[in-house]
């Protein structure tokens, strides 16, 4: 990070003019506005840190903890034919390493009534004591009416308060049907769950770790390299905010570790429109319970998507949801504040990109791109040097949970050359959704294919 800046410092320093040009304030304004999230997510990398000195001064080792707390991990699954192969994969993952750290655990499988796979599922079901499938019955509706994947959550919600489930001593993990575990995880959790017992009134009611992509289950190399994003993320911004106690950020919905007892106060039933309810869930929670958010080392393991086609579907639900939740009402404006200003700094992209920038110049035949004032020099550094840092953080991490341990000499190089149209992909995406939650477009909840 500080060898890019320094390099952004100097390119700045030779081409700039003392004197702007038509850009020169639309240019400072949007070259600049990201800059919230860049201190924000310098402050979560140094706690990241902070968090993982101080986890290696307590624990000794990898050695696992013994959890006494039932463990229940919830993964809802449109249940088709084409995502069963990845479902088979995060269900074998969880049965294998956690029963190492929870002794008392449970993985419920959540389908649809009648669904595609049914009948395979049923039968992943009975390989294993510890799973049990759940079919949600067609005709189940929620007070609210909400639809989708948060409906499913909803309904085994409301299953385990009906079941005796929602106590302090219950700890819920939700996952995708695409992600699983490793030894690693569970060791993580447990002794995240442990440490709660001799916090005091300071424990801590939900966490979230680390979302990764092992280079074993990309079918698509660049889209692999397109998400080194997210690793990245989840150790600057989402740890600055859920680390802090608040999940401003919002959170995942794979590796979400919640107390039952408070999940029970929240639920799920978020209201037709919900396409993001993890995120929904996360401004809920933080409204309610302040402070009582934390951010733990443990890493789960995904699968990006196939094609380029799918990252922009992907994307394209993210933006679509989030800009919907900005202006829900039903939440306090406080707690919609850091979102609304990370969304409007997406839907910005198209017109930050370089590419966008030239072009403009090339029409008005004038390529003075310098700010109104050099003082703003350094914060344009700033930015484009966390974010190539971030790419080639996210690109480490990635990398160092695939099979191999390390990156190839040609990741690197590639990642640098790439960052612009891996900006593209994700500005396009975020301009897409903005665009559908303009038009009011009836929301879907697209569930992409990740072979493996």
């Amino acid at each position: 990070m500080v060898v890019v800046f320094v390099i952004m410092l100097a390119v700045f320093d030779r081409f700039s003019e003392t004197r702007g040009g038509p850009l020169s304030w639309p240019l400072t304004i949007l070259w600049t506005w990201p800059i919230v999230n860049t201190f924000v997510g310098i402050n979560g990398v140094r706690e990241t840190r902070k968090q993982l000195q101080a986890s290696r001064d307590r624990w000794a080792g990898d050695d696992p903890v013994i959890c006494e707390d039932f463990l229940v991990v919830v993964l809802p699954t449109i249940g088709r034919h084409d995502t069963y192969p990845a479902l088979e994969r995060s269900v074998l993952s969880f049965i294998r390493h956690l029963p190492r750290c929870f002794p008392y655990m449970r993985v419920d499988i959540l389908i649809e009534e009648g669904c595609e796979a049914e009948a395979r599922i049923g039968m992943l079901g009975a390989r294993s004591p510890l799973i049990r499938v759940i079919a949600i019955p067609k005709r189940y509706r929620t007070a609210n009416g909400t639809k989708f994947k948060a409906r499913a959550n909803h309904f085994s919600h409301e299953l385990r308060i009906y079941e005796g489930e929602d106590r302090d001593d219950i700890w819920v993990l939700h996952m995708d049907d695409d992600t699983g575990v490793g030894p690693d995880t569970a060791v993580a959790m447990a002794r995240f769950i442990e440490e709660q017992y001799h916090a005091g009134p300071d424990a801590k009611h939900l966490a979230q770790g680390i979302l990764t992509y092992p280079r074993e289950l990309a079918v698509n190399r660049l889209m692999w390299l397109a998400d080194s994003i997210r690793p990245a993320d989840d150790i600057g911004r989402f740890s600055a905010c859920t680390g802090s106690g608040v999940p401003r950020a919002g959170l995942h919905g794979e590796l979400l570790l919640v107390r039952a007892s408070v999940e029970a106060t929240i639920g799920w039933d978020f209201g037709p429109r919900s396409i993001v309810e993890d995120a929904h869930f996360a401004l809920v929670f933080g409204a309610m319970h302040p402070g009582r958010s934390a951010w733990f080392a443990g890493r789960c393991y995904g699968a990006s998507p196939a094609t380029i086609r799918d990252f922009i579907r992907q994307r394209e639900r993210w933006s679509w949801g989030l800009c919907g939740l900005v202006f829900d009402k039903s939440l306090p404006i406080k707690s919609r504040c850091y979102i609304g200003y990370s969304m409007f700094t997406w839907i910005l992209g198209p017109l930050q990109h370089i590419v966008v920038v030239l072009t403009v110049s090339a029409l008005l035949a004038n390529f003075n791109t310098s700010p109104e004032s050099l003082f703003i020099i350094p914060l344009w550094a700033v930015n484009i040097a966390y974010s190539y840092w971030a790419y080639w953080e996210g690109l480490r991490l990635n990398a160092g949970v695939s099979e191999r341990g390390s990156r190839r000499w040609w990741e690197p190089p590639a990642m640098i050359l790439l960052m612009p149209f891996f900006a593209g992909l994700e500005a396009i995406s975020g301009m897409r959704g903005f665009a559908k939650f303009v038009r009011r477009t009836e929301n879907k909840f697209i569930v992409i294919v990740k072979p493996t």
